[in-house]
Formats: C-alpha cells, sequence, structure tokens
C-alpha cells in the first residue's frame, strides 16, 4: 500500500487534483464526441468555409476574452465555486446545438461550449499551483494535460462512429446529446468530491485584480519573451487547426473513423511522454523542453501538406501529438512566474494577450485555404520558424532551485 501511496504522490495526484481529473475526463469526453467534427458540420448545415474560419477565430477570440475573467473568478470566488459556474455555461451551449439544428445556432452555442476549456484552465491550474509544492507543478500540469488526452483520443472515434451509423447531421446531434450528458455528470462530480478549504475565494477575493493591463504590467521580463514566441507559434497551429480535418477527409480521403483514429494516435503519442519529460523538467532547465515544443509545432503544417494517404497521416499526427512535449512545462512556468495570489489571474491576462492576437490567424486562416491549402499550411510554417527562432535567441529560462 506505501508503495502505491509513494507512487501516487510522484505524480502530483492529491485528493482536489484527483477530482478535478475525474471532471477533466467526463466534460472532455462529452466535448470531444462533437466539437472535433463541428467545422464538418458546419458544411453539412450549409454554413461554407467561411462560417468554419468564423468557428475556428471565435474559438481563439473567445477563448482570450473568457481566461481573464477565468482567472478572475478563480482568484475571487475559489476554483470550486467557478468550476461549477464554468460547467453550467457548457451544458447551456449544448442544449442550444440539440435543439436548434442550423449553423447559425452552432455559432451561438459555441460561444458557450467552447469556453469552458479556456474559462475552466486558469481555476484549474490555480487548484494545482496551491496543492501541490513547486517542484511538483510541471507533474500535475502534466497530469493534467495527461488526462485531457484521454477524452481527446476515445471522444472522435465515438463521435465518428455516430456519423458512420446516423449521418453526419445526426450523429453529431446525439454526440452533443452525450455530451450534454457527460457535463451533468460532471458537475454533480465536482460538487460532491472537489475540497474548498484551500480556495483563494474569501481571504484573497478582495485582492483578485480586475484589471488585465495591469496584471500584464507585472509580468516578468522573462515571462513576456515567452508570451511574444508563444504568439507566433499560436498562428502556426491555428491557421490550419480547422481545415485539418477538411484536409484528411476530403484531400486525404480517409473515413471520419480513420480521422478520429489519427487523433487518437496523436493523443497516444502525448501521452506517452508526459510523465518523462515532466520529471525531467521538474529538476532542471525548462527551455529546451519549450523549445522542442515549438519546433514540434512548426514541422506539422508543412507534413500533413505532403501526407495523402492514411499511412503517411499516421506520422504526421504522431509529429503532432509530439508537439506536447513542453506545453505541461511551459503552463508550469507560467504560474511559476506568477505573483503569489493572482497566479489565475496571471494565467488568464497571458492567454488574454496572446489569444486576442491569435484569433485573427484563425480568420485569416479561412482566407488563405480559399486561396489553396498548400497556401494556408505553409504560411503556417512559416510563422512557426519566426517563433521558434525568437525563442531561441531571446527566450528565459526558469530553474528550480
Amino acid at each position: 500500500m506505501k508503495g502505491f501511496e509513494k507512487f501516487f504522490h510522484f505524480l502530483g495526484l492529491r485528493k482536489n487534483v484527483v477530482a478535478l481529473l475525474g471532471m477533466v475526463i467526463l466534460v472532455g469526453l462529452g466535448e470531444r464526441m462533437a466539437e472535433r467534427f463541428l467545422p464538418v458540420y458546419l458544411m453539412a448545415l450549409g454554413g461554407g468555409a467561411l462560417s468554419v474560419g468564423l468557428l475556428n477565430g471565435l474559438d481563439n477570440f473567445l477563448s482570450a476574452l473568457y481566461a481573464f475573467p477565468g482567472g478572475y473568478l478563480s482568484d475571487r470566488l475559489g476554483y470550486k465555486r467557478a468550476l461549477i459556474f464554468f460547467n453550467l455555461l457548457a451544458i447551456t451551449g449544448y442544449v442550444i446545438v440539440i435543439l436548434v439544428p442550423s449553423w447559425q445556432a452552432v455559432i451561438l452555442g459555441s460561444i458557450l461550449f467552447l469556453s469552458w476549456s479556456a474559462i475552466s484552465l486558469p481555476a484549474s491550474m490555480d487548484l494545482i499551483a496551491k496543492v501541490l509544492p513547486m517542484n511538483q507543478r510541471t507533474m500535475g500540469v502534466s497530469m493534467h494535460s495527461l488526462v485531457r488526452r484521454i477524452p481527446m483520443a476515445l471522444g472522435p472515434v465515438i463521435g465518428g462512429a455516430l456519423i458512420e451509423m446516423y449521418g453526419t447531421k445526426t450523429g453529431i446531434r446525439l454526440a452533443f446529446v452525450g455530451a450534454l450528458l457527460m457535463g451533468v455528470i460532471s458537475l454533480l462530480m465536482q460538487q460532491a468530491m472537489i475540497e474548498a478549504e484551500h480556495e483563494g475565494g474569501g481571504s484573497n477575493g478582495s485582492r483578485a485584480e480586475k484589471n488585465p493591463l495591469r496584471m500584464l504590467r507585472l509580468m516578468r521580463p522573462s515571462l513576456r519573451y515567452l508570451l511574444v514566441s508563444d504568439i507566433m507559434i499560436r498562428f502556426c497551429e491555428q491557421i490550419p487547426y480547422a481545415f485539418v480535418v477538411i484536409w484528411c477527409l476530403h484531400y486525404a480521403q480517409v473515413s471520419p473513423v480513420q480521422f478520429g483514429v489519427l487523433t487518437t494516435v496523436e493523443m497516444i503519442t502525448a501521452m506517452l511522454i508526459y510523465v518523462p519529460i515532466a520529471y525531467l523538467a521538474d529538476r532542471g532547465s525548462k527551455k529546451p523542453f519549450v523549445a522542442m515544443t515549438f519546433i514540434f509545432f512548426t514541422f506539422f503544417p508543412l507534413v500533413i501538406l505532403f501526407s495523402r494517404s492514411f499511412g503517411l497521416l499516421v506520422f504526421a499526427f504522431v509529429l503532432r501529438g509530439l508537439k506536447e512535449f513542453g506545453e505541461p512545462t511551459r503552463k508550469a512556468l507560467i504560474m511559476d512566474l506568477a505573483p503569489e495570489g493572482k497566479k489565475a489571474g496571471m494565467f488568464g491576462a497571458y492567454y488574454l494577450a496572446r489569444d486576442v492576437i491569435v484569433s485573427f490567424a484563425a480568420f485569416g486562416g479561412a482566407f488563405l485555404w480559399q486561396v489553396s491549402p498548400a497556401t494556408n499550411f505553409i504560411t503556417a510554417f512559416c510563422f512557426g520558424a519566426l517563433g521558434t527562432l525568437f525563442f531561441l535567441l531571446f527566450g528565459k529560462d526558469h530553474s528550480i532551485a
């Protein structure tokens, strides 16, 4: 029994963290059953390519707008009450999409359910930062990232199977019904299991920073360098992001289930590297791990451009999974450098600044796609190369003594 306790302690699995991870699995499974096929659903409902670009742009823009309020509410209310509120937003969005089968309703509902990951992330990081010591934060964030990949791997396979069984429109609406049920179960579970004694709400609430510009001024120079390079890397990711599924299904001509398998390959690749990289990053230099992540981000759009068969796409999605190499390290670094008592708010401010700018890349991706898929993918690669070079030259490291 002591061996298991040591193992759980090594992985940072305290009670509140375990409850958080259970919630992430439930909400994530429901979300990924439906959200991954939203571009195809919009096209089937008559939305066209521009509606896909609008969806992806809104995803980034709303993620930016919701990130700082998410951090503020976590600092103000405490992470437990904040997470409950965020879950209710997502459930409301699912109900809208289920009841009204039109592309306009999908866009409206997405304003709510696409917000869950972004608005809940600062509260999740706040919980991990408060429950775990600094020399285990990367491990805690890595476990959060690892567990998020379980529904990312399983959800698209289930969603793809529903599409093949019931057709695009009915299959995706049934997936949203599943998402709604998972959200309700998650809401009940987090209310019962997540403890509130370590929350910042009450004692810390009066010190929660309301002004994101003031919060950004508190950002250390090393964090600003990371933010600038991260913005360019996210341009690389988001320019082609919404069109990857369209490329795979319409150009490489793989089936929806095969695309679900490709997503599973990506998630399994990411999950295999999380724990060993977290162990190393918590004990040494973090910059190399973040730099490798940026390199993998950069080469994915170039590789997928030349992938027109299922076999080549498997290689491309392994590369895509490797982009998670240093992502938990980057998130843990933000929390390390954030001021005490304002960690969730700083995390939200970082994502606010990043995603507001990156949302323009997502909108622009639709116009680049209309020129040609190659134009879209090559432009993304160029932004990735610039971001990686900037970080290698100017990025600052932060090591735990």
